[in-house]
């Protein structure tokens, strides 16, 4: 990780979406499609760099959302934002964005960013079994290598990289603060 960020860093944001289902909180993930990209494959938030026609970053989180999974903003709250993370590999400067939706939204995915939506119980990420450290390979840089900290969902899904340090952020205002 470089010491600051670089000036030429590009704006982006993600949804963190909460919702009701079976009698739990859950959370949002997809799995993005494996296109080469640097962030191919990966298990994520929706979101995205900002465009011009944004208004801030929080409509660029709404918009992204929207595209890649079909959230409508009018069903969703924002309740707050974390702690804005530079990726070197994309060179984006992420604005996590958490938002509540009163139910379960209908998904509309975009073929072309997302493979699959999961649908996580937030007991899951503050269960202590849950972390883990796993071996990882980056799709766009093959001799890309790491053993990092990271979470183990139910179906076997691995969680890592600037997601999982906002998984983590999360976690922490959970246990702490919730």
């Amino acid at each position: 990780m470089p010491v600051a960020v670089p000036t030429d860093a590009r704006p982006s944001a993600v949804l963190i979406l909460l919702y009701p289902l079976d009698d739990q909180l859950h959370l949002l993930l997809i799995k993005r499609t494996e296109d080469g990209r640097a962030h191919s494959g990966q298990i994520s938030f929706p979101g995205g760099r900002q465009d011009p026609g944004d208004a801030d970053l929080r409509a660029t989180a709404l918009r992204e959302a929207n595209e890649e999974v079909g959230i409508m903003s009018a069903d969703v709250d924002i309740l707050g934002q974390l702690t804005p993370l530079y990726i070197p590999v994309s060179n984006f400067l992420v604005y996590p964005f958490v938002a509540f939706a009163r139910e379960r939204s209908a998904y509309s995915l975009s073929a072309s960013e997302v493979s699959y939506v999961l649908e996580v119980p937030l007991k899951t990420i503050v269960d202590p079994g849950s972390k883990t450290q796993a071996t990882v390979t980056s799709p766009a840089d093959p001799t890309f290598v790491r053993q990092v900290n990271a979470y183990s969902l139910t179906n076997g899904a691995i969680v890592w990289g600037a997601t999982a340090m906002i998984l983590s952020e999360l976690e922490e205002i959970l246990l702490n603060y919730g």
